[in-house]
């Protein structure tokens, strides 16, 4: 401890450690003998787990204990997740066909306002702001779960939904969510217990380490990937279309799955702002200037850098997203010359990367003899353009606006202040605005305090109801009011802080409250980029002066020749 003077004070305290905060809380060391004698855990060899990440501690810290009612929602059709559930006892069905409708899942259904309902909403408006209207039909969907904690959506009745959907029985043992809580990527089917229902729900980080040390859930995860996912993952990108079946099939079997960076990243990257960090040093190495790569990297969800060593630090060149690969260059030059060929950059995980790597065998038999040199993109070459014009785009990159698909970008120099912009969007959403004209700047541009509606939306990871959701038409990511409980989860996740909790009113003014609990009602409110008004976002039309664009970062330096 320090004395005072000009020394400051020196506090001491436990390093942060993984399982400080554990998924189930209420787990016990019971519950954890109870997993051991089940088939599926009484199958895995202890000893294959290290001594710092034994399988217990997994069991303890990174499962919980999950008891659902019969309709009770357990997943949702589009929603991303972050973990996976085994059946232990009970059982469920999983939607295959048709798909529920979006109202019984909680979703909002927009209807676009017509040119008179546009209009109207000059002379309707109150001058209270966040009116709503009383509890409808979506909120007497939610009810309160008694062991998970929270609220819950579920089916009120399921014969009907028997009858009327095609649908399928999972019973005890069936492990499903594997793909969304490894991959990030959108669930892509629904499921709902049919019965009294107990589950054990294990959170990606636990999932993780059951694969990587057992080869039994291994081979399972991986198995469900590769006939469910990965060669339709191949047929998509550009590069592989070319090849026959057979051989892509070749490919499938031998590509490997990897992961790199924190599921949860947006928490450390919130905890680097607002102390300062240096981001580029926590960012995990995935392949490294110099070496000699071993396979394509395709990347499958999240974002990388690319870098190059530049005196005592490292330059950005450029980042890649889904669909995106890394190593070509060096791989084919190898191929073609006889000589390995060593890596000119840097690749490193921003934030959660899901990557695919493809052997090289499989490529130089495969792929090299039908790719011509025009084919391979030469990464390497970008160090040949100015630090000056990759300056905003390294700059973007240090504030992960690359994950956005529609960010408010506010030419400063335009801008006079005058607010039409916030007031057009207060007048379309119940008198608040849904935006905060204030953000992070760089040269004359600024980033305003407006949702992003991210390529990767971790602000719908967690939602208990599925309340904040893409929309189906637009790809908007949007919150379903009436499903809404005000849990914050989604405001809590946002990197951005873009997302606002509000009191509710009625027509009078006065605040809604739980008669429960006395305490006013929240709802959460975001940018939903004016769905279903007619003429897009009321902020840009409101702009005299053109001064504010919704851009995807992707497009930014072809965005910005026009203004």
């Amino acid at each position: 401890m320090g004395t005072g003077g000009d020394m400051a004070d020196v506090v001491s305290v436990a390093r942060p450690q993984r399982w400080d905060t554990p998924f189930g809380p209420d787990m016990t060391d019971g519950d954890v003998d109870d997993l051991l004698r089940r088939p599926e855990i009484a199958s895995i060899d202890l000893d294959r787990f290290p001594i710092h990440t034994p399988l217990t501690g997994i069991l303890r810290n990174d499962t919980r204990l999950v008891r659902f009612a019969p309709g009770d929602i357990v997943v949702r059709e589009g929603d991303y997740g972050n973990s996976a559930f085994l059946i232990l006892d009970g059982g469920m069905r999983v939607v295959i066909a048709p798909s529920l409708p979006r109202n019984l899942l909680g979703r909002q259904v927009v209807e676009r306002k017509g040119f008179f309902d546009s209009v109207a909403q000059l002379w309707r408006n109150s001058w209270v702001p966040e009116i709503r209207d009383r509890p409808g039909e979506s909120s007497r969907m939610v009810r309160d779960a008694d062991l998970r904690g929270g609220a819950r959506a579920f089916l009120q009745d399921i014969p009907a939904i028997i009858d009327q959907h095609r649908t399928a029985s999972i019973n005890a043992g069936t492990l499903f969510g594997e793909l969304a809580a490894l991959g990030r990527i959108q669930r892509t089917a629904t499921v709902f217990a049919e019965t009294e229902t107990l589950a054990l729900e294990i959170r990606w980080q636990g999932l993780r380490e059951l694969r990587k040390y057992d080869e039994g859930w291994r081979r399972q995860i991986d198995a469900t990937y590769r006939s469910n996912a990965l060669k339709n993952h191949f047929e998509e990108n550009a590069l592989f279309r070319g090849l026959r079946s057979q051989a892509l099939e070749k490919i499938v079997e031998t590509t490997l799955f990897e992961t790199y960076g924190s599921f949860d990243w947006h928490a450390s990257y919130r905890q680097m702002r607002q102390t300062g960090g240096d981001v580029l040093d926590d960012e995990p190495i995935i392949a490294r200037e110099g070496n000699y790569p071993d396979g394509l990297l395709l990347i499958r969800a999240g974002f990388a850098r690319v870098s190059v060593k530049l005196g005592n630090g490292r330059r950005t060149l450029t980042y890649l997203g889904a669909g995106d690969h890394y190593g070509l260059s060096a791989l084919y030059d190898g191929w073609k010359t006889g000589e390995a060929g060593a890596l000119d950059t840097t690749l490193s995980a921003l934030g959660y990367v899901d990557v695919l790597r493809v052997p090289a065998g499989m490529l130089e038999e495969h792929l090299f003899p039908i790719l011509t040199p025009a084919e391979v993109p030469r990464v390497g070459e970008l160090v040949a353009r100015s630090l000056d014009e990759d300056a905003l785009m390294e700059w973007a990159v240090e504030e992960r606006y690359v994950n956005a698909t529609q960010a408010m970008l506010i030419d400063l120099q335009k801008c006079t202040r005058c607010d039409d912009c916030v007031r057009a969007c207060a007048s379309t959403h119940e008198g608040n605005p849904r935006f905060i004209r204030h953000g992070r700047t760089f040269d004359n541009y600024m980033v305003a305090n407006a949702c992003m509606h991210c390529i990767d939306p971790v602000c719908l990871i967690g939602c208990p109801t599925g309340a904040i959701h893409r929309s189906v038409e637009s790809g908007n990511v949007i919150i379903n009011d009436e499903t809404c409980i005000g849990c914050a989860t989604c405001a809590n996740s946002c990197p951005y802080d873009n997302i606002r909790l509000v009191e509710i009113r009625e027509e009078t003014g006065a605040v809604m409250t739980d008669p429960e609990t006395e305490r006013p009602i929240m709802k959460a409110t975001k940018c939903d980029l004016c769905e279903g008004q007619l003429g897009g976002p009321a902020c840009v039309r409101a702009c005299p002066h053109d001064a504010l664009h919704r851009i995807d970062f992707r497009e930014l330096e072809e965005a910005a020749k026009q203004w």
